[in-house]
């Protein structure tokens, strides 16, 4: 059972949103400053609920604020693994910041311990955990990227997040998700979700069935590349969306990465393509108008900058080609998911009507169609931006110029090898225009799209 395939344990039925009153009820728990004075909802999370609770001592003027998070039992069934996780990543990030000169209070999370000296507390009653951080003042998210600058930034920050973690010891994490980014396994729930069809909606999103199924046999080729030892495992995020990163409101400088429950061994790809899918999105990730979603190249690029900028010299040559693949696979992934938890009866994210996650599912699959249209032009800039970050190469470009005919063992099996920047006819593909752009003395604007949509 995959972790969107969940529904029978809670009797077919969606998980319930908790309110603030439910919030306030866990309070007295915590070794908080000063007396509660506002619980508010907080955030646009899809999975925990966020609360912001604020308190102040009585007479003082200033108020102490607190992030207060119930985490999912869906998603997450032994959470007192996921906090054991947290507890030992942020003491040691503590000391990698303490090392350069920064500030830990800023730049990683602070768990607020409960009076019994854990760092949650269980929900008896309703099952669950209930966590509360320290909230980091001066500072703010994104939900889109605004400009290539905040998505590099983004970048920056978890290129510093994979560097630091680099000798976290791997093999004392826990599988908080077990199978958390196994594409190939999404696609078997995805299946599964299909046959039983709990909530009568098959027959309606054939198209987004077949879409997704059609690209089934690309699925595990990272997976299979780990497995071989091409890729190496490392400490990851694994949800390394922009709005998983605090920006200084003073400097708009990455601060501090926050949402850290899925941090667990796995491939530096997936957390390049997840948050590639997110942030290069053009659209919001609900964007129910699909001509609004589009592959930004752009954005693309800036993030390999910012990324590439942090983790220079620790990638291996496998895991910078890999990168390019990790934006597709995450795309389709969280796509599947989006539709098997349709399918399902939305047992896993949270929605506020009920085709939220349809449109969800259909936004991805978009922006993978069309991330598919410019793949070949991605994965030549990826090349270019590891060149010039390297400080070694005067230039460099990838083979070859044109397709040609070969042998019907090769590539696409038609005979015909579609490498080239060029097509046969020598017309340019999107990849040949984007090794124009990098000369000087021209401006080079070409449509990117077949404009089919």
């Amino acid at each position: 059972m995959g972790p969107e395939g969940v529904c029978a344990a809670y009797g077919g039925m969606v998980m319930p949103t908790y309110s603030p009153e439910d919030a306030a009820r866990v309070l007295p728990s915590f070794d908080l400053y000063g007396q509660v004075v506002s619980v508010e909802r907080y955030g646009c999370g899809h999975i925990n609920d966020t609360f912001l609770v604020v308190t102040r001592k009585p007479g003082a003027v200033k108020e102490h604020r607190y992030i207060l998070q119930r985490l999912s039992p869906v998603a997450f069934h032994e959470p007192e693994k996921v906090m054991e996780n947290i507890a030992g990543v942020t003491a040691f990030l503590k000391d990698r910041i303490r090392e350069r000169g920064g500030d830990p209070d800023r730049e990683t999370l602070i768990i607020i311990p409960a009076r019994d000296g854990r760092d949650y507390i269980l929900d008896q009653e309703h099952g669950g955990c209930w966590r509360m951080y320290l909230f980091i003042e001066n500072s703010f998210t994104c939900q889109q990227a605004e400009s290539e600058e905040v998505f590099r930034e983004s970048a920056r920050a978890f290129g510093a997040l994979q560097r630091d973690l680099t000798a976290y010891p791997a093999e004392s994490l826990h599988e908080t998700i077990p199978d958390f980014h196994n594409t190939p396994r999404r696609v078997q729930a995805l299946e599964a979700a299909v046959r039983q069809d709990a909530a009568g909606r098959a027959a309606g999103v054939q198209a987004e069935i077949a879409f997704a199924l059609a690209r089934k046999a690309r699925t595990t080729a990272l997976v299979e590349a780990q497995r071989k030892g091409e890729l190496p495992l490392r400490v990851t995020h694994n949800d390394t969306k922009l709005n998983n990163v605090l920006l200084d409101r003073t400097t708009g400088k990455a601060m501090c990465v926050v949402d850290l429950d899925t941090v667990m061994p796995g491939l530096c790809a997936y957390d390049f393509g997840d948050a590639i899918r997110f942030g290069a999105n053009t659209a919001a990730e609900d964007e129910a108008e699909l001509d609004r979603v589009h592959f930004s190249l752009p954005m693309f690029r800036a993030y390999c900058e910012g990324y590439l900028e942090k983790t220079g010299g620790l990638l291996t040559a496998a895991e910078v080609r890999s990168l390019p693949l990790g934006a597709w696979m995450m795309t389709y992934e969280v796509g599947i998911r989006f539709l098997t938890d349709y399918l399902d009866g939305d047992c896993y994210f949270h929605i506020d009507y009920p085709e939220h996650n349809l449109v969800r599912a259909r936004n991805q699959f978009a922006l993978l169609a069309d991330m598919e249209r410019q793949e070949q032009a991605m994965r030549h800039m990826h090349v270019l931006n590891a060149a010039y970050e390297s400080g070694e190469h005067a230039g460099c470009f990838g083979w070859c110029m044109f397709d040609y005919p070969t042998h019907k063992d090769f590539g696409s099996g038609d005979r015909v090898c579609y490498h080239g920047v060029m097509d046969a006819f020598r017309n340019p593909k999107t990849a040949a225009y984007a090794y124009a752009s990098q000369g000087e003395g021209q401006t080079v604007l070409e449509v990117a799209s077949p404009m089919d949509i």
